[in-house]
């Protein structure tokens, strides 16, 4: 049964099966019947009960509570609010979200792509647009494979004693039992997904899709395979993309060695600089530059490698050589060198590979074969050293390339693999943003973008694991794989095709390597959506997606390979708007590592500051820069939270009793949506409402532009000083001293309008407490999260802000006088107010609001056109052309005493000055001192002297006082 306990709501203004009561009652009176005297209906629980959720209300309590966090997002979900409502001819709203590797635990890069994607579909939803964020896991070949490895070693398992299947099997069995951990915790931060469409890279469809997606770009010539040199991962045994090296600038040693000029003399000889030595073995030429004369002579003859049995190679020369680094002779290694083999294809060269796929030296390598590569290169140069042929070593930096997975040091190597030719999709993605199809936020990144994709490289997208999407290619048995294969759908498909070829009796297996992890990646957006199985109609319901949010680092491995694969199977863009989000890093602007120790784990920060406090200050970053994030600005961001809580209690306290029929009545009688009723509100009202408006424009208008932290921080300044520290405060003139409520209804109204409207703003930021203290409020719908946004271009009085700012100029400037003569809080002063005609008619109108925002005396506030006979004693300030105020000294300070204290004041400034001087007038002290002292010296006489300055200035003002009292 569902109770809704209170008179004055009705059925629109309550949610469907619940009731509020205050829990101090309930708690004490359970036992017969439920008291509701005085009690406010701001306290709720869903009746519902498979779903029983509590929405605790700022009247009752002193903070919003972090752990409530988890109830708050459940009881969403299962009231399906982040499923999206298709109405025929709306316009959806749809998101991907940047799968995690099902290996992830959350670090602060999910966090900042959480929130920012979160806003969007948040504002987007309370806009009224359906909205879907498409959420899910990458499979992560080489992460996941690692991991469970790690965990078959430790219980003394090898990957190779297991076979292809049963390993298979086991990474499955702990994706089951661990593979949900990053979800769970994306879902603490408030991910308001669509997650019965949550989608895994290697589920049914989506797998589906990546083989489709081979066969078709197969079809045209796109995917062919050949030896090439890729980057090789000898730990990981397999190949990475160039995308997946990190280069680093590490010592090392560079090796000078004596190549004799083959039939010359013992002096003929060329000095290569290298630091990879071990690699001779697969030396194919050597080369220097051919405006070099040092080498001129030696150029079309050949050399012997050293230590290879008198092997000879040619002496070239090619512009490429730089002369300048080491002796200018450069070894040519085709087989484990980017340059080298590029130079090689150029002019014919042969290319040796010294190097078996675990790292260590194969049989060209000859007495070496066998030894690890570092192992060799010791072994190496102690055997040159013995054979007269080591020059000398010496210490240099390289730069070296390390797998992102492993760590380890990236092989060079030509191998047989699987590629994706590029340029002919790159065409047409550069062409994307050209049109303006494709928007890239922020813009410099468009120029990096058009960069990469004008000088890409075909893809390598094979790679030799066993967890991933299989390679759809089968071989015949007994045939060359180089020319016979068959790519195919299916083990079955490619049975037929084989036996139509070949007959009946013909056997074939299947490539053994899988397809890189990105390659399902790029097909994300789509294959999510049901691409190629979905129907057309349905497929287009939400394709293509609205926004793809994600970090700069990955704009190449993912985002460009998404658009090209988008365009090439889709025939259109497959999102219209990137935004790209920087690093965050510590407050010091270095990179979060465990290595340094300044990594934040999010879910220890959501505990101590609350996770709306950790999205606000992740959201105020600006599109594309890195984010500097610190304890205190979660700090300073977790006041706000309680602020805006504060603000609540505040407002809840100050409504009518619920059974005030009439007061309630006149409080929803007041409109703020029309220029006539808003122009006939109260100066404060009229002038905090003008100012709402204003803002609701300006952050919907940043809201569209995606310019979240221009929306933080505009409606941050508005909250905390407009609405709690000038509007929350005039009010009281009107609540709490008007003694007629009538007049006290036009602040609560304008107070309660307000703050919902506040709560709507902020919410796709601080999800949480605004929906919890949405939950409170009388007049709330039935959850923020899908209330509807605030309406634009709604009505301001420019006059009316202009006037109410003189007001808080004139308090600013009392409120200076009573912190400059430190006049107590609780004491009230007497003011004379010379303004003329005009001001005098609207400040006069808010003495009220005047005096208790500057601490004055009601009945001696005194309204004049010229100064009061007592001006000679009194302070004098002016606030603004054509509004000054005299207030009294008397009212202020004691004078005499004030003399007095000011008097030995200065006599104790002044010895504290002159001692200061004695020691700068001492060339002992000026001489010997460290210079920064000395500075320090001068820096606390100039302070002291100001200092001294003013207190003089102050005290001879307040003698002539007592003068002219005399």
């Amino acid at each position: 049964m569902a109770v809704c306990t209170s008179s004055f709501l009705s059925s629109t203004s309550c949610p469907p099966l619940c009731f509020r009561f205050n829990p101090l009652i309930f708690s004490a009176r359970r036992r017969s019947t439920l008291s509701l005297s005085r009690s406010r209906r701001f306290f709720f629980i869903s009746a519902e009960a498979e779903n029983r959720v509590i929405f605790t209300s700022p009247e009752f309590a002193k903070s919003f509570d972090f752990s409530n966090e988890e109830r708050i997002y459940k009881w969403w979900e299962s009231q399906g609010y982040f499923k999206p409502n298709i109405v025929k001819g709306s316009d959806p709203f749809v998101v991907p979200m940047p799968p995690p590797n099902v290996t992830g635990s959350l670090h602060m890069g999910h966090a900042m792509f959480v929130t920012l994607e979160d806003i969007m579909i948040r504002y987007n939803r309370m806009k009224g647009r359906p909205t879907l964020w498409l959420p899910g896991t990458d499979h992560a070949g080489i992460a996941t494979q690692l991991v469970v490895e790690r965990m078959l070693a430790a219980e003394g398992v090898k990957k190779a004693d297991l076979g292809r299947d049963e390993f298979t099997k086991r990474v499955w069995e702990w994706k089951q039992k661990y593979g949900g951990t990053i979800t769970n915790q994306i879902k603490r931060l408030g991910a308001s997904c669509d997650w019965t469409r949550e989608r895994f890279t290697l589920d049914g469809q989506l797998s589906r899709a990546v083989v489709e997606a081979f066969i078709r770009l197969h079809e045209k010539g796109l995917i062919y395979q050949g030896s090439y040199m890729v980057n090789w991962s000898p730990n990981l045994q397999t190949a990475v993309s160039d995308l997946e090296v990190e280069y680093s600038e590490e010592p090392g040693t560079l090796y000078y060695i004596k190549y004799r000029v083959a039939g010359g003399s013992k002096s003929d000889f060329l000095t290569i600089a290298t630091t990879r030595p071990e690699t001779l073995f697969g030396d194919t030429a050597v080369a220097v530059n051919p405006q070099d004369e040092r080498y001129a002579k030696y150029v079309g003859k050949q050399t012997i490698v050293p230590l290879t049995f008198g092997r000879h190679v040619p002496i070239i020369s090619d512009k490429y050589v730089d002369k300048d680094f080491g002796t200018g002779v450069l070894k040519i290694s085709p087989g484990h060198d980017h340059n080298d083999y590029l130079l090689a294809r150029k002019l014919g060269l042969p290319i040796l590979n010294v190097m078996n796929k675990d790292g260590t030296l194969n049989e060209v390598a000859g007495l070496y074969a066998g030894l690890d590569r570092f192992e060799a290169r010791k072994k190496l140069w102690s055997d040159l050293e013995e054979t007269g042929l080591a020059v000398k070593k010496e210490s240099h930096v390289s730069r070296v390339p390390r797998s992102q997975r492993g760590g380890e040091i990236i092989e060079p190597l030509v191998s047989k693999q699987w590629f994706v030719a590029m340029e002919p999709l790159a065409e047409r993605a550069l062409e994307a943003v050209s049109k303006g199809e494709l928007t890239i936020m922020p813009e410099r990144f468009e120029k990096i973008y058009k960069h990469w994709l004008s000088n890409i490289k075909d893809w390598c997208i094979s790679r030799q694991l066993w967890w991933g999407h299989r390679i759809p290619v089968w071989y015949v048995s007994g045939k060359d794989t180089a020319d016979e294969y068959i790519v195919a759908r299916s083990h079955r498909e490619a049975l037929t095709k084989a036996q139509e070829k070949y007959g009946k009796n013909v056997e074939i297996y299947q490539d053994p390597d899988v397809l890189d992890t990105w390659f399902s990646s790029s097909l994300w957006p789509f294959s999510t959506l049901g691409w190629p199985d979905q129907s057309a109609e349905d497929f287009k319901r939400f394709y293509p997606t609205s926004v793809l949010e994600t970090g700069h680092d990955i704009l190449f491995f993912w985002v460009a390979r998404m658009v090209m694969m988008g365009i090439e199977f889709t025939g259109t863009v497959p999102f219209s708007t990137v935004y790209l989000h920087g690093l965050i890093r510590d407050s010091q602007g270095r990179k979060m590592s465990k290595t340094l120790g300044n990594a934040l784990d999010p879910t220890d920060t959501i505990a101590e500051y609350g996770t709306d406090a950790l999205r606000f200050t992740l959201a105020l970053g600006t599109a594309g820069q890195d984010l500097n994030l610190s304890t205190e600005r979660l700090t300073s961001n977790k006041a706000f939270t309680n602020k805006l809580w504060n603000a609540g209690k505040f407002i809840l306290r100050n409504l009518p009793r619920q059974d005030d029929t009439p007061t309630w009545e006149a409080l929803r009688a007041h409109k703020f949506d029309k220029m006539e009723f808003v122009l006939k509100l109260p100066l404060p009202e009229c002038w905090v409402v003008s100012k709402l408006h204003i803002l609701i424009d300006e952050v919907t208008a940043s809201y569209d532009k995606f310019f979240f932290g221009d929306v933080g921080r505009e409606i941050y300044d508005f909250f905390w000083s407009d609405f709690a520290d000038w509007y929350i405060e005039a009010s009281k003139a009107r609540l709490y001293h008007s003694g007629d409520y009538s007049v006290a209804s036009v602040s609560q109204a304008a107070l309660l309008y307000i703050f919902e409207n506040i709560l709507k703003l902020l919410h796709p930021f601080m999800p949480f407490v605004t929906e919890e203290i949405w939950q409170a409020l009388p007049s709330r719908g039935e959850a923020l999260i899908v209330s509807a946004w605030p309406p634009t271009s709604l009505p301001r009085n420019i006059d009316s802000i202009k006037k109410f700012e003189n007001l808080q100029a004139f308090t600013r400037a009392i409120r200076n006088v009573r912190a400059e003569y430190a006049v107590e809080p609780a004491k009230l002063i007497s003011a004379s107010i010379v303004a003329n005609t005009d001001v005098i008619q609207y400040i006069s109108g808010e003495r009220e609001v005047l005096a208790l925002l500057s601490r004055l005396d009601l009945g001696n506030v005194n309204f004049v056109e010229s100064p009061p006979g007592d001006a000679d004693q009194s302070v004098h300030i002016v606030a603004g052309e054509g509004l000054e105020a005299y207030l009294p000294l008397s009212d202020m300070v004691d004078i005499s005493a004030e003399v007095q204290r000011l008097s030995k004041r200065l006599v104790k400034m002044q010895a504290e000055y002159d001692g200061l001087v004695a020691r700068l007038n001492s060339s002992s002290f000026v001489d010997k001192a460290p210079e920064d002292i000395v500075r320090g010296v001068r820096e606390k006489v100039a302070e002291a002297e100001e200092k001294l300055t003013l207190t003089k200035n102050r005290l001879n003002f307040i003698k002539s006082k007592v003068w002219i009292a005399n």
